[in-house]
């Protein structure tokens, strides 16, 4: 039964599985139900909601698979219930494929070119080494056929030996065996296929156990071989490996004993290692990609999840050398207020003449924050701006990533937004409007080019591009939308949306004016009953009357909720006037139990409604630490061994973290420099966005490498 298994494999309650692969089926998005339907699954969250369907995804191809190996061995009148009961009880997908081997249709092999020259007899005489089996070569005389190829004893001899290397290769329990061995005392390695230096220089010469092979490493060796300066492979002690089959295969004291031992041997080398060296850099490069995946998908889910810096002018710049820095001014909301171009790297009059016209239009605008593109010449950019800002009081800048932005801007979509501007120009303003609100911004361009991963091109795409959006899905939900402001692309993130309805939404918007009450989008075409149930609550109607439309409270309980306030003598009003915030206190004396069965709602809800009533609207983000400002920089050859600062970590990886420290260039912090105690994986204690103390432990200019510690730091929490 799945659903048990499932439960037992993530400690989650037999019903709560069920009810979640019910709703799953039926339907419902996952947001949807992580927010609306918490009773019915013991309030799991998203997260944990994504990796319930994952595994059950897993498991139903997985029976799939072992119904479609079954009928195939069935059809060819081979299926004993023996292998039925071994098939059905495989519990993945490579035992299941183990079992299957002996009955795959293969490509013309020796060993079936032996059979049809009817060695096979031979063959079974001697594997089964019976005490009385003849001598090999005595038997082998009678099964001479010149006709087909066997002219010799030897002849026939080498067909059986055929015969039984295959055989041992595609033993389901030797290959287990085998499989459990190399995870235990095998190697991965690689060496140098070619004299010349390389990224991959650190993996010339490189060893590591199996059970010990890092992701990152694995998918590093992967892409050095695919660019042809590595040459990789698995190793194990051959001896050892041969020994463990001898004596699952081996029976002593029979003729046929150095005859099956010979086989055996020709059977590891030419076909078992081989193929047991395939299949485990497949699984090794398959838990890589997944973890890879994982840690872009959590990586995105922070950089998305970052505070908006809202209610500010921004000003964006995208800066280049030969076609100059772009620049974009855009109002509190988004609005484009103005454009140019300088040239700030083409000389010092140029660059004199750049601040001269970037301060006009920050006093012009009253700019208050200035965001400046990481690509190409960001480093003069920046150190132009930090010279303007000291004649303009008040003024701060960040550096922000720009990775997509240059796709975003050359897109369908950013041409249908701003037509008017040319394609340069639109990515000062995607630049500006990342550092006002990303997430609304970021839901653009596709999560691959965001540039907050490892090897992404190496991942399996449909994959990562499922686990990517998943995330960006949970994001926008989480957060919840504008429906009268909310972009096409932003929209048909929210669950239940797709493009079609989204834009259908928009255009009713700009048809009939902004929406007033969520009945309304009942109206709007191919929005129907499913898609109004899943999305309502995430849309929100900020400028509505009925304080429960600007909340996250879904329509189906506004019942519950407009109860809730009158069993304590509250009212919408009190509400409003910030004069309810009494109501979790009341409940709680009242009995949780109680107050949820009054008002005809689950516990779970009725606290979820309690919290969007006292703060409707709320934007999870805001509770974040405000991203860092600054109003000067530092050079690389300013950092000196020990100096402490505090930067921003840009990007989580296996072996460490990225933190801008405000010189251009990111410092690498260590796995080892995260903390004084163990950390298994750096993601577990740090996050993208984390505001961080740290110190310097080294610089090398030459290579553009700055070596971090947080634990060194003394401001460290």
């Amino acid at each position: 039964m799945i659903a048990k298994q499932i439960a037992e494999e993530i400690g989650q309650p037999l019903w709560a599985v069920e009810n979640v692969i019910s709703l799953m089926d039926e339907g419902n998005t996952i947001p949807f139900i992580a927010r609306y339907r918490k009773e019915a699954h013991g309030a799991m969250d998203d997260t944990a909601l994504r990796a319930l369907e994952d595994r059950l995804n897993y498991l139903r191809k997985l029976e799939e698979r072992k119904e479609e190996i079954l009928k195939s061995i069935e059809s060819q009148g081979k299926l004993t219930e023996e292998l039925k009961k071994a098939v059905t009880a495989a519990k993945t997908l490579s035992e299941a494929e183990d079992l299957y081997r002996p009955y795959k249709q293969k490509r013309r092999t020796r060993a079936m070119i032996a059979r049809e020259k009817g060695l096979e007899p031979l063959a079974d005489l001697l594997f089964k080494q019976a005490k009385d089996c003849p001598e090999p070569e005595t038997e082998a005389a009678n099964y001479l056929n010149p006709e087909a190829g066997v002219e010799t004893p030897q002849d026939a001899l080498a067909g059986a030996s055929d015969i039984i290397a295959e055989r041992i290769s595609d033993d389901p329990k030797l290959r287990k065996d085998l499989r459990a061995f190399f995870q235990r005392e095998g190697s991965l390695n690689s060496r140098a296929a070619k004299e010349e230096d390389s990224v991959y220089s650190n993996y010339y010469e490189f060893s590591q156990s199996l059970a010990k092979a890092a992701g990152y490493q694995v998918l590093a060796l992967n892409r050095g071989e695919k660019e042809g300066f590595l040459k990789v492979s698995v190793e194990a002690d051959k001896d050892r490996a041969l020994s463990l089959l001898e004596k699952r295969v081996i029976k002593p004291g029979s003729r046929a004993e150095e005859f099956v031992r010979g086989a055996l041997r020709d059977g590891y080398e030419r076909l078992l290692f081989p193929s047991m060296e395939n299949e485990i850099r497949a699984a090794l490069t398959a838990d890589a990609a997944e973890g890879a995946i994982g840690s872009f998908a959590t990586n995105l889910r922070q950089l998305l999840m970052q505070p908006p810096v809202k209610g500010k002018v921004t000003m964006g710049l995208d800066p280049g050398y030969r076609m100059g820095c772009k620049v974009a001014v855009v109002d509190e909301t988004g609005r484009v207020l103005d454009t140019s171009v300088v040239y700030p790297t083409l000389g010092e009059a140029k660059r004199k003449e750049a601040i001269e016209k970037l301060t006009a239009l920050v006093k012009k605008h009253h700019v208050e924050h200035i965001a400046i593109g990481n690509g190409t010449a960001s480093r003069e950019t920046e150190c132009m701006a930090a010279d303007m800002l000291k004649g303009c009081p008040g003024v701060s800048y960040m550096v922000v990533n720009e990775a997509g932005a240059s796709v975003y801007s050359a897109s369908e979509l950013a041409a249908k937004e701003f037509p008017q501007y040319d394609v340069n120009l639109r990515s000062a303003i995607s630049i500006a409007r990342r550092l006002q609100d990303p997430l609304s911004e970021l839901v653009k361009i596709e999560p691959k080019a965001i540039g907050v991963g490892q090897y992404q091109h190496d991942m399996p795409q449909k994959r990562l591009e499922e686990a990517l959006d998943g995330v960006v899905e949970d994001c926008v939900n989480a957060v919840g939308v504008d429906i009268n402001t909310a972009s096409v692309p932003l929209l048909s993130h929210v669950a239940g949306l797709n493009g079609a309805i989204a834009a259908n939404l928009v255009a009713y918007r700009e048809e009939n004016g902004a929406y007033t009450s969520r009945k309304q989008f009942k109206k709007v075409p191919k929005l129907g009953p499913k898609a109004f149930e899943q999305c309502a609550g995430f849309l929100r109607i900020p400028e509505s009357d009925n304080l429960l439309e600007r909340s996250g409270i879904h329509p189906e309980s506004y019942e519950g909720a407009t109860k809730l306030l009158s069993l304590f003598g509250f009212t919408p009003e009190d509400v409003e006037k910030g004069e309810a915030a009494g109501l979790k206190d009341s409940i709680k004396k009242f009995g949780e139990a109680k107050a949820a069965e009054a008002c005809g709602i689950g516990v779970p809800t009725m606290w979820d409604i309690a919290e969007d009533l006292l703060r409707p609207g709320r934007d999870p983000r805001e509770s974040l630490p405000a991203p860092i400002f600054r109003k000067d920089l530092l050079d690389v050859s300013d950092l000196k061994e020990g100096m402490e600062l505090t930067g921003t970590v840009r990007n989580v990886v296996d072996f460490g973290a990225f933190v801008d420290i405000g010189v251009h260039q990111d410092g690498l912090v260590h796995v080892s420099q995260i903390s004084d105690g163990y950390v298994k994986h750096p993601s577990d204690v740090l996050s993208v966005g984390n505001i961080v103390p740290v110190v310097v432990l080294g610089v090398d200019e030459a290579k553009k490498r700055i070596s971090l510690s947080i634990k060194q730091a003394k401001g460290r929490a």
